[in-house]
């Protein structure tokens, strides 16, 4: 559930960029609000997957809670800063990036150690 209303918030997100902000934003600015709904929706299916993978993976959960959080952080600092330009977003981006990272290489080695 989590994941597929991500996923309906990364698509809202898409279309309000493409229409509301395309005119009202600098390109950069634009820009890294595409980013934001992109790697929002990545791992909005990403979190899809996790919830299909949790009784066979139980680190699955711990890659879930790193999607959901690393996204937020991520995506809702990109978004926050496109629209307000509050500068003090920039550095949470790249936190929220670490956190997305830390998902993956959870599940990544949460295979490895059951091969």
């Amino acid at each position: 559930m989590t994941g597929a209303l991500s996923a309906l918030v990364s698509v809202a997100a898409g279309a309000f960029g493409a229409h509301a902000l395309k005119e009202r934003l600098s390109d950069n600015l634009l820009n890294a609000f595409e980013v934001g709904v992109r790697y929002q929706m990545y791992h909005a299916l990403a979190l899809i997957l996790m919830g299909l993978l949790m009784s066979k993976i139980p680190a699955a959960n711990t890659a879930a809670w790193c999607f959901l959080v690393g996204t937020f952080l991520f995506s809702g600092s990109l978004y926050g800063l496109a629209l307000t330009g509050l500068k003090f977003l920039g550095p949470i981006t790249p936190i929220g990036g670490v956190v997305l990272m830390a998902g993956w290489v959870v599940l990544a080695w949460s295979r490895y150690g059951q091969a």
